[in-house]
């Protein structure tokens, strides 16, 4: 019997609890929330926060999981090509990130704290079926 279906699937992402409560924090002032990974320059490379659907995500964008409950983490493809092997953490620190991620004003960042995922890890994630796509799932 294969067990790889029965399983629950490898987590991808998750949230140190002082970012769960920066989302906890956004969430009751802007409603739903979404993150996005780009890997673009500047910014592009920090996990951005957004007011769910206000990024528009499509067939080029792949939902690695759901943080805080139910808000999706979504990844460019192309990045995904270069992390599909790691486990991601968002942190959120003091500092200044973008001003289009919703936690800019609070004088925080968040950012992206990774581990190589274990060999079981990656045998049982090659037996899953492949991530969904924003052409696949509505945010």
């Amino acid at each position: 019997m294969d067990t790889a279906s029965t399983e629950v699937p490898v987590g991808r992402v998750e949230l140190t609890p002082a970012a769960e409560a920066m989302v906890d924090q956004l969430a009751r002032r802007h409603g739903p929330l979404m993150f996005h990974q780009s890997g673009g320059c500047c910014d592009g490379s920090s996990p951005m926060c957004y007011p769910r659907g206000e990024f528009r995500v499509g067939g080029a964008d792949v939902l690695l999981g759901r943080v805080a409950g139910d808000t999706p983490f979504w990844m460019s493809a192309s990045q995904y090509a270069y992390w599909s092997h790691t486990h991601l953490t968002v942190d959120v620190v003091p500092g200044r990130g973008s001003g289009f991620s919703l936690e800019a004003p609070e004088g925080v960042r968040f950012l992206l704290r990774s581990r190589l995922m274990t060999d079981e890890e990656v045998e049982r994630m090659e037996a899953e079926p492949p991530l969904p796509t924003g052409n696949t799932v509505d945010g």
